[in-house]
């Protein structure tokens, strides 16, 4: 392989539209054609990435080197296994497969190949993530919200798999414990799965998370608020502020017997092209994939405890009468 990474998209929606613009303008690769059920689309998107429209997955992994994964998410493991048994490289989108058996053989082929299996998740390529983990290591306490009114996309999962799923793998990076308990909370409003969830996380470690997801709010709101020894932290990461309350950083606030006080904001980061140029490092130069098999496992295993959870409490409100019986 070339240094140029040759990379074709499977998936031209919403996603796979961003992918393809993307891989377009990054240093390192070459948009090497996008292939789509819907040829219409394909054309469109295609036409807009200057690249070509390739006729089935089989040609474009032929003429690729690694391939961008962004179907729906019932394709996304079948798709995973047909790039990695080619012998390319991927990127697949969240969530990484639908099952953890799955997702656990996605693991050991990408193992045994040696070849790079990244997962979309893509706040951890962010300013917000890089903001946070510097100056909050050994959290005791999170909470994360993320709302927003609703779309049609991303409705063929729950909330938890489209939304939700960002803030455990966030939650889960910044944690490094393994998930003790989860207690969930959820209901389908306007499709056929949880357009609603909240979720408390309790971690072995004794930190607890509580997350709350919705796709039918009014507003836009996407904040995180974590509690530590080292101090309070408040990020907003629609108006890209965060404010800490410590002993360490920031102006002194008189009369608190040593606290101070830190307010940052960032710029609009492009976190895709930061999740690309990691792609690239790590396909053809050998460096660490930041969000790999293993970690798209681990938050996927923590969607579905959170799934599992919400069923949980829906048999008990119905046992109840709190609510009725489907």
């Amino acid at each position: 392989m070339s240094t140029t990474l040759r990379v074709g998209v499977i998936g031209a929606g919403h996603f796979g539209r961003y992918h393809a613009l993307k891989i377009r303008d990054v240093p390192g690769e070459t948009l090497s054609g996008v292939f789509d059920p819907d040829m219409a689309r394909a054309q469109l998107v295609a036409r807009e990435a200057g690249c070509p429209v390739v006729a089935d997955v089989e040609t474009l992994l032929a003429q690729s080197d690694a391939v961008v994964v962004a179907a729906p998410a019932e394709f996304h493991f079948d798709l995973a296994v047909q790039a990695l048994r080619a012998g390319r490289h991927l990127l697949v989108e969240k969530p990484v497969a639908a099952t953890l058996e799955q997702a656990d053989m996605l693991v050991t082929l990408a193992q045994q190949s040696g070849l790079v299996c990244q997962v979309g998740h893509l706040l951890r390529y962010s300013a917000e993530h890089d903001a946070i983990t510097q100056r909050i290591t050994r959290p005791l306490y999170i909470e994360a919200t993320r709302i927003a009114p609703y779309k049609p996309r991303g409705t063929d999962v729950s909330v938890i798999l489209d939304l939700m799923i960002h803030d455990l793998d966030l939650v889960l990076a910044i944690v490094d414990s393994p998930i003790a308990q989860v207690d969930a909370l959820g209901a389908a409003v306007s499709s056929a799965h949880e357009d609603i969830a909240n979720a408390r996380v309790r971690f072995e470690n004794g930190c607890v998370a509580s997350i709350t997801a919705s796709r039918i709010s009014l507003k836009t709101e996407r904040r995180m608020r974590l509690f530590s020894e080292e101090g309070y932290l408040s990020a907003d990461f629609v108006k890209r502020e965060l404010s800490m309350i410590g002993r360490e950083r920031g102006l002194p606030l008189p009369g608190t017997g040593g606290f101070r006080r830190e307010s940052i904001s960032w710029k609009e980061h492009d976190s895709l092209f930061a999740e690309h140029q990691a792609f690239v490092a790590s396909c053809v130069h050998g460096a660490p994939v930041v969000v790999d098999a293993v970690a798209g496992r681990r938050a996927l295993a923590a969607a579905l405890a959170v799934a599992e959870g919400i069923t949980t409490s829906r048999r008990l409100m119905e046992q109840s009468g709190l609510i009725g019986g489907s």
